[in-house]
């Protein structure tokens, strides 16, 4: 189905191809959006620096990324395009930064779930940030810690997988139900939920649900998700709308996945090789 109303479905390269914006050429970085990603923690640098490339290969114009102080020399050498904000913490995210300034926030690659952490989590709820993503260890924490659910501000995206939405729920996701309890969860909570795994479904709080046509098993593969946070935060920086950045980033990290897996095989794709074909699949659709 191609169509832009609520109920579209099935997300085709035309769909998203009639979303896509191209650049003006008297632009300059600050057209494009100032994103802050929190993320990281002692031994999973990784997610915050895949989430973080991810996002400036998306097309964002500045990105600030908030790390615990282990991960500040880690940060600036693995992309040195991205800022640093560093927390007082040297192994953990325990204090959350202003976020007033940003266009939109991402929290979760790699945080952790530390006690301190899940402080910091309800303070940076509290600030209600505009265009704010969760993911990974912070949709964690909110299922740990259910009296954060109703501090979510209204247009959150939520990017789990099943384990992680089952926990969410508090039910076990299945073929049969996972439509009714992302509808639900998304019209509860104002959210969009992007549901990750074959077939990626995303739903928003006006009944939309979105199927993805894009991916391939070699994308089951540590730090996959990470990527996606990434290409998200830089679409939402950007101004896209919430429901128009969730359908782009999803296929257009699909598209990158189908396009790594063509040239080197799924079997041996990792994550990293995502942010490498992200220029393709973007000049693909634009």
């Amino acid at each position: 189905m191609e169509t832009k109303s609520a109920n579209s479905e099935h997300m085709t390269s035309e769909y998203i191809r009639s979303l896509m914006r191209r650049r003006k050429a008297d632009s300059h970085k600050g057209d494009y959006g100032h994103a802050m990603l929190i993320g990281g923690s002692y031994g999973m640098m990784g997610a915050a620096i895949l989430a973080s490339k991810a996002c400036m290969r998306s097309g964002v114009g500045l990105l600030t990324t908030h790390v615990p102080s282990c991960g500040y020399q880690i940060m600036q050498v693995s992309a040195p395009e991205v800022m640093c904000s560093v927390d007082p913490s040297h192994s953990f995210f325990s204090a959350s930064p202003p976020l007033e300034r940003y266009d939109a926030v991402a929290v979760g690659p790699g945080l952790g779930t530390n006690p301190e952490t899940v402080r910091a989590m309800e303070v940076l709820l509290r600030s209600r940030p505009v265009n704010l993503i969760i993911d990974a260890d912070a949709i964690n924490i909110i299922a740990k810690n259910r009296e954060l659910l109703p501090l979510l501000p209204p247009g959150t995206i939520f990017t789990p997988h099943k384990m992680e939405f089952s926990r969410l729920t508090g039910e076990d996701v299945t073929e049969k139900n996972r439509r009714r309890l992302q509808s639900e969860f998304s019209r509860n909570y104002s959210a969009v939920v992007v549901l990750k795994g074959a077939g990626t479904t995303i739903t928003t709080p006006d009944g939309g649900y979105y199927v993805n046509t894009t991916g391939n098993p070699g994308m089951a593969t540590a730090g996959s998700g990470d990527v996606l946070t990434g290409v998200l935060l830089a679409l939402l920086a950007q101004g896209y709308p919430l429901a128009e950045a969730a359908c782009i980033g999803v296929y257009l990290h699909g598209l990158a996945g189908d396009m790594a897996a063509e040239d080197i095989g799924d079997t041996s794709l990792i994550s990293g090789d995502l942010i490498e074909y992200l220029p393709d699949a973007f000049r693909e659709m634009i």
